[in-house]
C-alpha cells in the first residue's frame, strides 16, 4: 500500500460491507436456530415412509447443516472485515498524525511519488540543525505504517479468498475470530509445509515445533488445506514414510512424540480433505495416483528393497479424524479392488498381499501399518456416511467380513460396521437423534446373518469385535424386540426406524447368543435391553393410549421379550461355561460398569436408546413431546443405576445384579428384579390408575419366565449347543 492510498483512504464502503455482513450474521443466527430446532428436529421425529423417509430426511438434515456452515463462514468473514477495517483506519490515522507532527514540530513535508514511493523534505530553508536525522526518522516511521497496513490488507485478502475457496458449492465450516488468527493459520501452514518437504533435515527442535503446530491447528480448515496443498500429495506420503523410517524402533518419549504427530497429522489431513480448494483437489488426485508407488527413504537400504506402498502410507494416516466421504469412496474403491484381487476363497489371500517384505512400522502402535485396510476401516469408523456407502456393495461386505477370519483387521472392520449401521462415528458424542434408514437396517441384517452362520459365525466374535457387535445390538433393540415379538406388536414396541421389522428372527437369536460370549458385547446387550425395556414400560404406563388395548397386555409382551433376550444371554454364558470363571466375572462386571457410564451420559443428554426409540412414532402428540424432552429417560436411567450399583439380590452378600459368576437361575432372577422394578418405578412416577405394584410384579414374573423358557426352546431350534 502506498502513501497516497493510505493517506486519502476512504473506508466507508468497507464499513458498509461490515454492516451488511453483520445483518447477514444476525439473520443467519435466527435461520440456523430454526433449521436446527424446528426443521431438522421435526424431520428426525417424523414417521415417514418411502421417498420421504430417505431423500427428504437426508436433504433436510444436510440443509440444516448448510445453515450452520453458512453462519460459521459468515461470522468469520464479518470478523475478518471488521478487524481489518479497525486496523486500516488506525494505520491511516497514525499516518496522518505522523505527517502533521512532522510538519508542525520538525518542519518536514512528505510528498508522494509516481510509482508509489515518497520523499521527505525540509519545509523551510535554511534547514534547521538535525533536519536530516528527523527526516530519516519520519521516513522510517511512515514506511513502518505503510508496511503494517499492507500486511493487514494483503493477509485479509488472502484469508477471505482462502475461505471462499474451501467450498465449491454451499458453505464451509471455517471459523476464525479475527484477521490475525486467519493470517497466522495460513502463515504457519506455509512454514510447516516447508519443514515437511524433507523429513531427513528436520532437527529435533523443528520436529517438536511441527508436533505443537499440528496439535494446535488440526481442526482449522484454513491451516489444514493450505498445509496439505502446499506440501503436495506425493510429498505428504514421502514425508511420513521418511519420518517413520528415521524413527523406527522409537521408545519412551520419542515414541510418544511420534504417536502424537501421527494422530494430529492424521486429523489435519482429514480436515484438509473437507476443502474444495483447487490445491486440495490436486492433493487428493495425487494421493490416489501414488497409491501403488513404493516409497523408500533410502534406496540403497538392502533391508527394505521394495519400500512401503502408497496405500500403506496413506492408510497409516487415516486412523484419526473424519475424512471427506467422496475421497474415502474413491480411495476405498481402488484399495478394495486390490485387496480383493488375490485368488482363492472370498476374503483369503489379503494377509499375504500386504504382509510380505520388510516394511517400516508406519503407525507407532499395536498395528504395524502394513495392512492398509486397517487404516481405511478406521477412517470409515469416523465417517458413518462413507462406511454405509462402502458396505452397501454386497461383494465388498462379504469380502471384508470374510477377510476378518484371516487378518488382524477384525477390530477395525467391526468399528466401521458399527458406524455404518448406527450412524454415529467412533468416539462421537451423540447430540441428535438419527433414525435407522432402510439401508442401515439391511446392513445390520447382513451383519447378523454373518455372525449367525453355523461353524463360522462364532469365530467373528472376539475381544476385538465383541464390543462393537454388542453396541450394534443395543442400538437396534427396537428392531430386535419387534423381530422377536413378530407381527401384531407394532404398537407396543415403538421405533423410529424406517424398517422396524427388517431383521430376521432366527439370525437375531443366534447373533445375540454369539455376541454375549464376549464380556463387552454381553454388557452392551444387557444395558441396551434394560434401557429399552424400562423406556417402553414407562411409555405405556405413563400414557396408556399408546396401545389400543389393555396396558397390562403391553407390559406382559414387553416383559416376555425381556425374558427372551435375557434368557439368550444367560444361556450363552452358561453354555460357554463362563460362569464361575473369576477372571470372566471380573471382565463382565468391568464391562457392565463401562457400558453403564456411557449410556448414562446419553440418557442425561436426552438421547438414550429407549428415548430415541419412542420419538416421532407415537400417535399421541403428548407422548412425542415427552420423549423428545427426555421425559422417558428417567426410569431408564434408574435401571442403568441398578446395573452399575450392583444391588444385592435376596440378601446374598456375594451375588451382585447380573453377576457373571452366578448360575442360570440367578441370571433369571436378576432380569426379573430389573424388569419388575422398572415397571414399579414408572407406576410410582406416573400414578398409574390401571396397574398396582403387587399385581404388576407378579404379571411380569410370569411373563418374563415364559420368555426365558421360550429362549431355551428358540436356541435349541436354532443353535447346536453343548450337552448339559
Amino acid at each position: 500500500m502506498d502513501l497516497e492510498a493510505l493517506r486519502h483512504a476512504n473506508f466507508s464502503l468497507l464499513n458498509t460491507a461490515i454492516s451488511d455482513w453483520g445483518k447477514v450474521v444476525k439473520s443467519l443466527t435466527t435461520l440456523e436456530k430454526q433449521a436446527r430446532d424446528d426443521m431438522k428436529a421435526k424431520a428426525d421425529k417424523a414417521n415417514w415412509a418411502g421417498v420421504n423417509a430417505t431423500v427428504s430426511r437426508e436433504f433436510i438434515s444436510k440443509t440444516a447443516g448448510e445453515f450452520s456452515d453458512a453462519l460459521t463462514q459468515g461470522t468469520s468473514i464479518h470478523n475478518i472485515l471488521k478487524d481489518t477495517y479497525d486496523e486500516l483506519v488506525g494505520y491511516r490515522d497514525r499516518l496522518k498524525q505522523a505527517l502533521d507532527d512532522g510538519f508542525e514540530k520538525d518542519k518536514l513535508s512528505v510528498y508522494g511519488e509516481q510509482g508509489g514511493g515518497f520523499r521527505v523534505v525540509a519545509a523551510i530553508h535554511p534547514e534547521p540543525p538535525g533536519t536530516k536525522e528527523k527526516a530519516e526518522a519520519l521516513k522510517n516511521r511512515i514506511q513502518e505504517l505503510l508496511g503494517q497496513a499492507t500486511t493487514s490488507d494483503s493477509t485479509a485478502a488472502r484469508a477471505l479468498k482462502a475461505i471462499a475457496e474451501q467450498a465449491d458449492y454451499g458453505f464451509s465450516g471455517v471459523k476464525h475470530a479475527d484477521r490475525d488468527s486467519a493470517a497466522d493459520a495460513l502463515q504457519r501452514a506455509d512454514a510447516m509445509a516447508m519443514l515437511a518437504k524433507d523429513a531427513k533435515k528436520m532437527s529435533p527442535q523443528e520436529l517438536a515445533e511441527f508436533q505443537r503446530t499440528m496439535a494446535k491447528y488440526k481442526d482449522d480448515e484454513l491451516f489444514a488445506a493450505q498445509f496439505a496443498a502446499k506440501l503436495g500429495g506425493k510429498e505428504t506420503l514421502q514425508f511420513w514414510n521418511d519420518l517413520a523410517e528415521i524413527h523406527a524402533g522409537a521408545k519412551g518419549e520419542e515414541l510418544k512424540q511420534l504417536q502424537s504427530i501421527q494422530k494430529d497429522l492424521s486429523m489435519t489431513l482429514a480436515t484438509a480433505t473437507l476443502s474444495d480448494a483447487d490445491g486440495m483437489q490436486e492433493w487428493k488426485k495425487k494421493v490416489l495416483d501414488e497409491a501403488t508407488t513404493a516409497f523408500r527413504s533410502n534406496p540403497s537400504d538392502p533391508l527394505r528393497p521394495n519400500g512401503a506402498m502408497g496405500y500403506q502410507v496413506m492408510s497409516s494416516l487415516m486412523h484419526h479424524g473424519k475424512y471427506d466421504a467422496e475421497f474415502l469412496d474413491a480411495y476405498g474403491k481402488k484399495l478394495l479392488k486390490m485387496d480383493m484381487a488375490p485368488a482363492g476363497q472370498t476374503g483369503m489371500g489379503t494377509n499375504d498381499l500386504w504382509k510380505t517384505g520388510n516394511v517400516t512400522d508406519l503407525v507407532f502402535g499395536d498395528d504395524d501399518g502394513r495392512d492398509p485396510m486397517v487404516g481405511f476401516m478406521k477412517a470409515l469408523s469416523h465417517n458413518p456416511e462413507a462406511a454405509l456407502e462402502t458396505f452397501d456393495d454386497k461383494k465388498t461386505f462379504e469380502h471384508v467380513v470374510e477377510s476378518m477370519r484371516y487378518t488382524d483387521r477384525d477390530g477395525a472392520v467391526a468399528h466401521a460396521l458399527e458406524a455404518a449401521v448406527t450412524g454415529y462415528g467412533d468416539g462421537e458424542k451423540a447430540t441428535d437423534i438419527r433414525p435407522h434408514s432402510k439401508e442401515q437396517v439391511a446392513l445390520m441384517k447382513e451383519v447378523m446373518h454373518s455372525v449367525a452362520q453355523p461353524e463360522t459365525g462364532a469365530k467373528l466374535v472376539n475381544k476385538a469385535t465383541g464390543e462393537s457387535f454388542g453396541d450394534m445390538a443395543a442400538a437396534y433393540m427396537p428392531e430386535i424386540n419387534r423381530s422377536i415379538a413378530g407381527q401384531g406388536a407394532e404398537s407396543i414396541f415403538w421405533s423410529n426406524s424406517q424398517d422396524p421389522g427388517g431383521l430376521d428372527k432366527l439370525d437375531t437369536t443366534r447373533f445375540l447368543y454369539e455376541t454375549a460370549r464376549d464380556p463387552m458385547g454381553r454388557a452392551a446387550i444387557i444395558v441396551g435391553e434394560s434401557v429399552y425395556t424400562a423406556s417402553s414400560l414407562e411409555a405405556h404406563i405413563a400414557q396408556p393410549e399408546l396401545f389400543d388395548g389393555k396396558t397390562e397386555d403391553a407390559v406382559k409382551t414387553i416383559s416376555k421379550n425381556a425374558g427372551i433376550i435375557e434368557g439368550i444371554v444367560g444361556h450363552s454364558v452358561a453354555d460357554a461355561k463362563i460362569a464361575g470363571d473369576l477372571e470372566a466375572e471380573k471382565d463382565a462386571n468391568t464391562a457392565l460398569k463401562t457400558k453403564g457410564d456411557v449410556v448414562k451420559s446419553f440418557l442425561s443428554a436426552g438421547v438414550g436408546v429407549g428415548t430415541v426409540a419412542l420419538v416421532g412414532t407415537a400417535p399421541a402428540v403428548a407422548a412425542t413431546g415427552a420423549a423428545v424432552s427426555g421425559f422417558f429417560g428417567g426410569i431408564a436411567g434408574m435401571s442403568v443405576d441398578r446395573l452399575m450399583d450392583a444391588q444385592q439380590i435376596d440378601g446374598a452378600l456375594d451375588q451382585a445384579l447380573y453377576d457373571s459368576g452366578g448360575k442360570l437361575n440367578d441370571s433369571l432372577e436378576s432380569a426379573n428384579v430389573q424388569t419388575q422394578q422398572s415397571a414399579v418405578d414408572a407406576i410410582k412416577e406416573h400414578g398409574s390408575k390401571e396397574l398396582t405394584e403387587d399385581a404388576t410384579r407378579n404379571m411380569i414374573r410370569q411373563a418374563l419366565q415364559e420368555g426365558w423358557n421360550d429362549s431355551d426352546t428358540m436356541l435349541e431350534d436354532s443353535h447346536a449347543r453343548p450337552a448339559a
